[in-house]
């Protein structure tokens, strides 16, 4: 969430009425106007962050933060991504380039202009994605990150990438099944990976497609946008 800092409790030191911030709350309480957010869950919006990117940074941002760092990616590796246009998908592949890394990235057509335009190497779905994706590789698979959901980890496993190497962040019954990793937003909630995004951001290092911007009141046409799961980048609520 992004905002305006309204009100500050007893004790608090670190911001001002007025401030511009982002943040997070572990109350679920973002989709109203005003939220209680505690002050070391804040982080001060910099200039260069538009406010639909500043809202939509946090839970994408931190899922994504800890999925590359979950799979340890190191420059020069070649790493797989699920869901690679979408909210969490589009960050972990900017992510996952900036460490150095080949990304393939798996979408649907519409949306390979945009992965091509960030380095990504663009792959559909469907048929024999196994094949599809060996030959784009030319070598060794060394991660894999699924923000699709099954059955993704299978294979992960069948293209020969070691459990510990596969992140996802939807398919829990799989990592249970399979011992893979597990790790979003949780692993990475923090003022400071807030803060380092944003500066990411403001820097012109990485980017938040904004697929769609709602007003509160239409926050069920918002859901059902999503539900599509076509959408490239983020859906935003503004109050």
């Amino acid at each position: 969430m992004a905002g305006i800092v309204e009100e500050l409790g007893a004790g608090a030191t670190g911001f001002a009425v007025g401030d511009e911030v982002i943040g997070f709350t572990h109350r679920r309480a973002s989709h109203a106007e005003y939220a209680i957010v505690d002050e070391d869950h804040l982080t001060p919006r910099p200039a260069g962050v538009p406010w639909e990117q500043a809202g939509a940074l946090f839970v994408a941002g931190t899922t994504a933060y800890a999925a590359v760092h979950a799979v340890r990616v190191k420059r020069g590796e070649t790493v797989v991504v699920s869901g690679s246009a979408g909210g969490v998908g589009s960050l972990v592949v900017q992510l996952a380039r900036q460490a150095g890394a080949t990304v393939i990235g798996l979408a649907s057509e519409p949306h390979h202009t945009w992965l091509a335009r960030h380095g990504v190497i663009p792959l559909t779905y469907g048929g024999d994605v196994g094949g599809r994706i060996r030959a784009a590789a030319g070598g060794t698979i060394d991660a894999f990150i699924d923000t699709f959901g099954a059955p993704y980890i299978e294979l992960a496993l069948e293209l020969g990438v070691p459990g510990e190497r596969i992140n996802t962040v939807i398919d829990f019954p799989g990592a249970a099944k399979h011992g893979t990793k597990a790790e979003g937003s949780a692993a990475a909630a923090s003022d400071d990976v807030l803060r380092e995004l944003a500066t990411l951001i403001a820097d012109g290092d990485l980017e938040i497609p904004i697929a769609g911007v709602y007003r509160l009141d239409e926050v069920r046409e918002a859901f059902r946008e999503l539900e599509r799961r076509h959408t490239n980048g983020k859906i935003v609520l503004r109050p």
